[in-house]
């Protein structure tokens, strides 16, 4: 009987564990953004743009690297953006081997339009708490991101 309560002890720390809670809080979000942000265009996609937006052109590998983007990722990601006419691509003349992104007038007018919406979508989820909570609860999840796999 003990080894079963400690079971399902460990059993609901599991399933009430960070895990979940991270999926949960993924699915909330992906929701609001679909409702009230863009349908077509993912938050990655979004974060590509205004990297680009703000800092100008990069290679592909700085660009895939501030918006944490796994090169399998970044990749088709770019590609899709592209198609839709909201970065340009380009060899870097100093290195053939680098691929230089641009953003495009239409890419930079989705960014700058979408921007006030993305900013509600936070506020949304972040509403329950004071604006000190805010930011305490955002600097520890940045804190469990950059981890120990980092």
């Amino acid at each position: 009987m003990a080894q079963e309560n400690a079971d399902a002890g460990l059993m609901l720390a599991a399933i009430g564990g960070l895990g979940p809670l991270a999926r949960q809080l993924s699915q909330v979000h992906n929701r609001l953004w679909y409702e009230q942000v863009h349908q077509d265009l993912t938050g990655p996609q979004f974060t590509v743009l205004c990297l680009l937006h703000t800092r100008g052109a990069m290679d592909q590998g700085t660009l895939g690297a501030l918006a944490n983007l796994d090169k399998s990722t970044a990749a088709p990601l770019l590609d899709r953006l592209r198609k839709r006419g909201l970065v340009d691509l380009a060899k870097d003349d100093t290195d053939r081997r680098r691929k230089l992104v641009r953003i495009t007038d239409t890419g930079r007018e989705l960014a700058t339009r979408l921007a006030p919406a993305v900013v509600e979508v936070s506020d949304q989820m972040l509403a329950p708490f004071t604006p000190e909570e805010r930011d305490q609860f955002l600097a520890l999840l940045r804190r469990a991101v950059q981890g120990p796999q980092r």
